[in-house]
């Protein structure tokens, strides 16, 4: 009589798993230096104290890398969709005026691949630690026959906290106040459908170093955000611009009013190769256009924005007119 199945036959080895975890202990520690959590990292949940708070406000966030993540595995470009994962996600927390605490991962794979995935956490960790949040756990599934053997499925889970008195407030934003916009490293991790569309039906005309300066990390924006708090500067509005660019990321900070923006032209090497197949109203909406973060401030604290961190240009005013305008400078 044969022998009966066991889990890693069916293609499951819950004990190289259980390794993997001591493995990546090195990076989960390099993300526990400003922050500690309440307890021991491999738990079942993860705890962290907020006595230091007076007045704890949780806000959450969650994201993916989108399709960018078909040419960054061709490229074995692991750790760049380590970075991108944890931008994306903390970024959008930095907006509130909130702290990025912890994050989680979770990562869908076919079979366990320890080297893929220490690579996939080491990019995480870059990020991580330069914001000071700590990588809590997450979960690595194995799924033979569900996700192909090429594709590696990711997500990631921000958990950050403000006090109550420091939140952003956007409907403090008014006609006059000032938009202060932040440069993108890069296209980022949005609008890449339309880049590989691109890329299929005009094959051979973006060099490689060209795609190599668009597939570069989501920007990390923790640096302007403590700018701005250092500097004494209360952002009336921060956005993270992402799928729909500049004009439906700042819609949805304000009611009644509007904003007519003049942004620089993107300096992107192979930008004007990609834009020459693109729709020129759609660009606009489907990628950051070389201005990755914003912050609406009044007219008195300008200078300190602007100063809060590297790229930061006057982008445009609020004005009474509905809805958000914008164009290239020189265009």
């Amino acid at each position: 009589m044969a022998g009966k199945l066991t889990y890693q036959q069916s293609g499951v080895d819950t004990r190289r798993a259980a390794a993997l975890v001591g493995d990546i202990g090195s990076h989960v520690r390099r993300t526990q230096q400003a922050r500690k959590l309440w307890g021991a990292f491999g738990l079942f949940a993860a705890c962290y104290d907020l006595s230091s708070y007076s007045e704890p406000v949780i806000m959450t966030g969650c994201d993916g890398w989108g399709t960018k993540l078909e040419l960054l595995l061709e490229r074995d470009m692991l750790e760049t969709a380590g970075k991108d994962l944890v931008a994306m996600s903390v970024n959008d927390i930095l907006t509130t005026g909130g702290d990025p605490l912890l994050f989680l991962d979770y990562i869908g794979i076919a079979a366990l691949d320890e080297d893929k995935i220490t690579r996939l956490i080491a990019g995480m960790a870059d990020y991580l630690e330069a914001c000071a949040c700590i990588l809590a756990g997450g979960e690595t599934a194995e799924m033979p026959g569900i996700v192909p053997a090429d594709v590696v499925e990711l997500s990631g889970f921000c958990i950050g906290c403000a006090e109550k008195k420091d939140l952003i407030d956007p409907t403090t934003v008014s006609v006059g106040d000032v938009l202060v916009g932040y440069a993108s490293d890069s296209i980022h991790a949005n609008g890449w459908s339309l880049v590989r569309r691109v890329l299929k039906e005009f094959p051979g005309e973006v060099t490689d170093d060209e795609l190599a300066a668009w597939l570069k990390p989501t920007r990390l924006y923790h640096d302007v955000t403590a700018g701005l708090k250092s500097a004494g500067v209360r952002p009336k509005a921060m956005a993270h611009i992402t799928g729909g660019g500049l004009p439906e990321n700042l819609e949805r900070l304000f009611r009644g009013m509007g904003a007519d923006l003049e942004i620089p032209r993107w300096e992107m090497p192979g930008a004007e190769k990609l834009f020459a197949h693109v729709d020129a109203a759609d660009r606009f909406h489907t990628f950051n256009m070389g201005i990755g973060w914003v912050a609406i401030v009044a007219p008195d604290d300008v200078d300190a924005a602007l100063a809060a961190g590297p790229g930061g240009v006057v982008i445009g005013n609020m004005v009474a007119q509905e809805g958000v305008r914008v164009k290239v400078a020189g265009e």
